[in-house]
């Protein structure tokens, strides 16, 4: 009994007495703030101009990262929770294109619902809110009821969701919405909707018993079981919380855009990963925080803005993208390693 106690002992004498661990989204900020760093120094060599002064650029780097961010939030549960979601980009498609349809003028000629024009805002955003919702709730269920691997039943939901997007008006796209409606998407609203998403959620995980269950879960499926939590209830609960935001990323989506289109959230689901997996959210569950994802869209969006301000192609973009992603995902295998040790 005395050895087992003195191991913590020691652990904590070398990271605390004898040594300063420097917090892992202390660590991130750094990342973001060296990328930052570089662009604004090959932006005086090959442009002339710096990246990092220029605040309309920021604002516009920021609610480029919004959307995913908002889906990164959801993205970032799961993970904790040891799952996966593949299908939040078709959910944003179909969400944005069921309350762009119930967010139409009467002025349109060609509405999807001509009786269903000049609805109050509340209505597409509930419609939109639900569908996401409704998604989620069928990942976790499937998950949960047949114990099917995450990555094939969210995969199954990814299809699905994108076919009745396109189903849904033959792939027609849906405009002329309400201005009460476009709104959510104006400005700066959609920054302000992730950061207040990303707060309540910080809270959340970090204060509440769902946030306890979601990392115990991740840490120790079976050893959670045993403590008494209903795995499965949770494990539904979490996935509904994601489609959720997925819903509330679709409606911004397309109200920024005053429109609704089937192809919309495009590989967004990847982008959701890649943030929460940049930010230090472990693929074996058990570990991440909310605040370590956001930082993580922002290294994202940084590239994305660092790129174009240097007028580098798209795909130069993705190829970098991808190996950001190995790379994190090796760092947290190494730091699962030295944990572990």
């Amino acid at each position: 009994m005395a050895i087992s106690n003195t191991q913590p002992l020691d652990k904590a004498a070398k990271s605390g007495a004898f040594g300063f661990r420097i917090p892992a989204e202390a660590r991130i900020f750094m990342v973001l703030l060296g990328v930052a760093l570089i662009f604004e120094l090959l932006g005086w060599v090959f442009v002339g101009q710096s990246f990092i002064a220029n605040k309309e650029r920021l604002i516009v780097m920021v609610l480029q990262v919004s959307v995913i961010g908002i889906i990164a939030v959801g993205v970032t549960q799961i993970i904790i929770m040891g799952g996966i979601d593949l299908s939040s980009g078709s959910v944003v498609a179909l969400t944005a294109m069921v309350s762009a349809s119930l967010a139409q003028t009467s002025d349109f000629a060609r509405a999807v619902f001509p009786s269903l024009t000049d609805l109050p805002v509340i209505a597409p955003l509930a419609a939109g809110l639900l569908v996401g919702l409704v998604c989620g709730l069928i990942n976790g269920a499937v998950i949960a009821r047949t114990a099917i691997p995450p990555f094939i039943a969210t995969l199954g939901m990814m299809v699905t969701a994108r076919g009745l997007a396109k189903w849904y008006t033959k792939g027609e796209p849906i405009s002329m919405l309400s201005d009460n409606y476009a709104a959510i998407g104006a400005g700066i609203n959609p920054i302000i909707i992730f950061l207040l998403t990303a707060l309540v959620f910080h809270i959340v995980l970090s204060y509440t018993r769902y946030g306890k269950y979601t990392y115990a879960i991740g840490a120790n499926r079976a050893a959670a079981r045993v403590a008494g939590i209903n795995v499965n209830r949770h494990l539904i609960l979490v996935y509904t919380v994601a489609g959720l935001l997925s819903g509330l990323a679709g409606v911004v989506t397309s109200a920024r855009a005053v429109s609704g289109q089937a192809g919309m959230g495009m590989m967004y689901e990847l982008d959701a990963i890649a943030a929460a997996v940049i930010g230090g959210t472990s693929l074996n569950g058990g570990l991440g925080k909310i605040t370590g994802t956001v930082i993580g869209a922002l290294i994202l969006g940084t590239m994305t803005s660092g790129f174009t301000f240097l007028r580098i192609d798209a795909y130069y973009q993705e190829i970098v993208k991808g190996i950001i992603i190995v790379v994190a995902v090796v760092a947290d295998q190494y730091r699962q390693r030295n944990r572990r040790s």
